[in-house]
């Protein structure tokens, strides 16, 4: 229980989520319903709630004098039958010169949403509510975050014969338990599955997450698992279509599907120059970072709701939508340093498939991997409740006019570079051969080797060529941006 202490600070505690001050001791509703809304913690702090009769708003006393037939009353809050689950809570009276106060001190439920009379109150800020639609199912999901979670529960829909055996022995038996062990086990395939939570013995039905991995038709099961890809022209969904196409299937036929779209069309590469004798590839978006977000978003998704994975890719950025929020003990302030399973049995399949490594590095690699590319930073909007959202901006690397042009006319502003014969013979001979030495030069162009040097140091101290290395084993750089022209003078 609180103490007196910490009562005094609490009075003007700016928490005001975690505490209610009332001078009233008679209105019974009021008091449920706050209790209520302690107990269902919607903010997920794990803190305890007080209820303070005898307190003004302020923090100041009311001079109240607690009663035992009071502090009845209030504690018989807890097993009245009017707040379900029977919220944990604890009563007591603190005395000081300027009155009593009865605090009700209320711990958060494991086993939210808490009712009062059918309705789940909540707490927003200082002053109490009813949970929406949306509120109440992050609630529920926190129950199942402390019970057992959806994907080890069993399907009862399903049968044996909906899940391909074939492919969970080859894809993840044996790479799980090894060839060895896996031949040699003579139980029946229910059992094998049952040891490794794809199979529940008790209702003889395969769990959720033995169909999502292994299943022929999940969706039968499932209405919202698949991927919806498009593609737009524009800059959102109100812009005309360029490509469309939906993925399913279980994650052994999903994942690689997936991954093909990423290579065949999402991720473009093309050539930039960066001298004029020298051009590198650059691509919209780095492969690993998108393929990361991606399986990422389907191992984290909301198996339970009928949303798909959306995909959406636009003319300057790409959109994951995924349907569920940050789950268990992940929030919008620590993310994406603490994270959560929302399916634990279908990441560490996913691990064991090779496709995650569930190491809590994925959002960081991702970062270092946009950067390298000349991508932004991705930004991921944790604050939509009930979806997960994440754009990524293409490269401005990629996104450059000037970029890819190997002919034709040069873009953008042109300048101009007088050169002699020799200096852009010099040019000429290190394009063809970045290792040649003076010696060569000169026996090349027939020119005598005092007079080349001449010409090089000139053309150094101008930047039009740099030398890296030793005499015998340097290599010659040309350093002239793409986007000149070289008179001859």
């Amino acid at each position: 229980m609180i103490t007196k202490d910490e009562i005094q600070e609490l009075l003007h505690s700016t928490e005001t989520y975690r505490v209610e001050r009332t001078t009233s001791t008679g209105d019974m509703d009021k008091f449920q319903e706050a209790i209520c809304a302690f107990a269902n913690d919607l903010p997920n702090s794990r803190k305890n709630g007080y209820l303070i009769l005898g307190a003004y708003d302020n923090g100041e006393l009311s001079g109240l004098k607690v009663t035992d037939e009071l502090l009845k009353k209030i504690a018989a809050i807890r097993s009245n039958g009017n707040i379900l689950p029977i919220p944990v809570m604890s009563v007591d009276r603190f005395q000081f010169p300027e009155g009593d106060l009865l605090v009700a001190e209320v711990s958060p439920s494991d086993l939210p949403p808490v009712r009062y009379r059918g309705r789940t109150f909540i707490r927003i800020g200082p002053r109490r509510d009813i949970a929406t639609e949306a509120e109440e199912r992050i609630l529920a999901e926190r129950r199942m975050s402390f019970m057992a979670t959806f994907d080890t529960m069993p399907c009862l829909a399903a049968k044996l014969n909906d899940i391909n055996t074939d492919l969970l022995r080859t894809k993840y038996l044996i790479p799980l338990l090894g060839n060895e062990l896996v031949e040699s086990d003579t139980r029946p395939i229910e059992e094998q599955m049952a040891a490794v939570g794809m199979y529940d013995t008790e209702h003889k039905c395969p769990t959720y997450a033995a169909v999502v991995l292994f299943g022929y038709k999940p969706r039968r099961f499932m209405p919202g698992l698949y991927v919806q890809y498009v593609c737009f022209k524009g800059e959102d969904v109100t812009s005309e279509v360029e490509n469309e196409m939906q993925l399913e299937g279980n994650y052994c036929e999903l994942l690689p599907r997936l991954e093909s779209l990423l290579e065949l069309s999402v991720i473009k590469k093309k050539p930039v120059f960066v001298s004029i004798l020298r051009e590198e590839m650059v691509s919209n978006y780095p492969y690993q970072a998108i393929r990361e977000l991606l399986l990422n978003a389907c191992m984290h998704r909301d198996m339970q709701s009928n949303t798909p994975l959306r995909f959406y890719e636009f003319a300057s950025h790409l959109e994951i939508l995924n349907a569920g929020g940050l789950y268990g003990n992940a929030r919008p302030e620590n993310f994406p340093s603490v994270n959560d399973y929302r399916n634990p049995l279908v990441a560490s399949a996913m691990k064991t498939l090779g496709y995650v490594n569930m190491f809590n590095r994925g959002v960081g690699q991702v970062q270092t991997d946009l950067k390298e590319n000349g991508n932004q930073p991705a930004e991921f909007n944790v604050n939509l409740i009930t979806a997960f959202k994440v754009d990524v901006r293409v490269s401005q690397s990629y996104t450059k006019e000037d970029g890819g042009k190997t002919g034709g006319k040069v873009g953008g502003d042109v300048a101009l570079i007088e050169m002699t014969d020799i200096q852009k013979s010099i040019i000429d001979l290190i394009g063809a051969d970045a290792s040649i030495s003076i010696d060569l030069m000169a026996v090349k162009m027939a020119v005598k080797k005092r007079t080349l040097e001449r010409e090089i140091a000139k053309m150094k101290q101008k930047g039009y060529i740099s030398r890296t290395g030793s005499p015998r084993s340097g290599k010659w750089e040309v350093i002239i941006p793409y986007n000149c022209v070289i008179e001859i003078v």
